[in-house]
């Protein structure tokens, strides 16, 4: 049983790990982006570890408590899944530090042992969290308050510079100038149905970041639509979420794009983002692992932001993008 102090701690760092009292029905997992600086190496590496219970629902693992690393190309779309035994999983439950096998992940450097990528990268300016207060404990706001949520999601950092190079397949590659972006998802499960995109390569400012997602969101017997975007752009955070009164005017899928609009106190966003073939990567269900999730890194979201007053406030195009949509959509699309 956690105690409240250590619950506390979680919820106030959203970066940690937040298993150490948990033995079964859990996971948790670093997205770590990793892009060089003319964009030809785009990569994804997520660490973590799966907590299952005593019965799987699939033979795909070997076992059903595991730590993991997966791995996914950006440029082709290839991607990969190494399990680790869980004794070979260290993480820090106050800062983002991760350690699996010999691989290492921290604010201050990404360590890589794995047969497609080997070395060192340093991470050369400050992570910019999404902000934690009492109040507003990171992204989900109020929400990460609350201990029956299914799925928690943190913002480790909108975007950060690299330095170094590492081994490619065997090749040397430079991310010397590129840009990282990192964040973390804990809890029972994936939601079942859910939308969600990234990017901090707009063409019109190389400082500004975006995430958004909308997700299914079980709710005492019930579920709805919850949704977050944050667009940091000028030293500012822009916010349209489910609990800030902001709200969706539409929300579209078609097999070329995601077109999204949303009205809050922030102003009025306009979002295109291309539907484009990805890898498949492992996410997490109740009782297992599962081979399910389609990511790409190679899409591309146009975007329009206008104050209250319709003033323009940014607008242009963010590449390397990455995207995900998966689930049941028309339930998702329905609320």
């Amino acid at each position: 049983m956690i105690s409240p102090a250590k619950y506390l701690q979680g919820v106030l760092h959203p970066e940690a790990y937040h298993g150490e009292k948990k033995s079964d029905g859990f996971f948790e997992g670093w997205y770590v982006k990793l892009v060089s600086e003319d964009l030809s190496q785009r990569w994804a590496v997520i660490p973590g570890i799966f907590k299952g219970i005593d019965k799987a629902d699939s033979q795909e693992r070997e076992a059903n408590h595991e730590a993991f690393i997966q791995v996914l190309d950006g440029s082709t779309g290839r991607s990969w899944f190494y399990p680790f035994p869980t004794n070979q999983f260290e993480a820090q439950a106050d800062k983002f530090e991760v350690r699996i096998g010999d691989n290492y992940f921290s604010e201050k450097e990404i360590t890589l042992d794995l047969p497609q990528l080997k070395g060192t990268l340093a991470i050369t300016s400050k992570l910019r969290p999404w902000p934690v207060t009492f109040k507003s404990p990171g992204i989900m706001g109020w929400y990460g308050f609350v201990p029956f949520m299914e799925c928690f999601h943190g913002i480790v950092s909108f975007g950060h510079s690299l330095s170094g190079e590492i081994s490619v397949e065997g090749q040397k590659q430079s991310f010397t100038g590129g840009k990282g972006y990192i964040e973390t998802d804990w809890g029972k499960s994936f939601p079942a149905g859910y939308i969600w995109m990234q990017t901090n390569h707009f063409d019109f400012n190389q400082e500004t970041s975006l995430i958004a997602s909308a997700a299914i969101i079980p709710w005492l017997g019930k579920s709805f639509r919850g949704f977050i975007i944050g667009l940091q752009h000028e030293g500012r955070l822009y916010k349209w979420t489910t609990y800030n009164s902001a709200k969706e005017l539409k929300l579209e899928l078609t097999d070329q794009e995601v077109i999204w609009k949303i009205t809050g106190p922030d102003g009025v966003l306009e979002i295109s983002a291309k539907r484009v073939r990805g890898g498949l990567l492992h996410a997490p269900l109740h009782k297992d692992m599962h081979r399910r999730v389609e990511e790409t890194m190679d899409s591309s979201v146009s975007l329009l932001l206008k104050d209250p007053s319709n003033k323009i406030i940014c607008q242009g195009t963010g590449s390397a993008a990455a995207l995900e949509v998966f689930g049941d959509l028309d339930r998702l699309l329905a609320y």
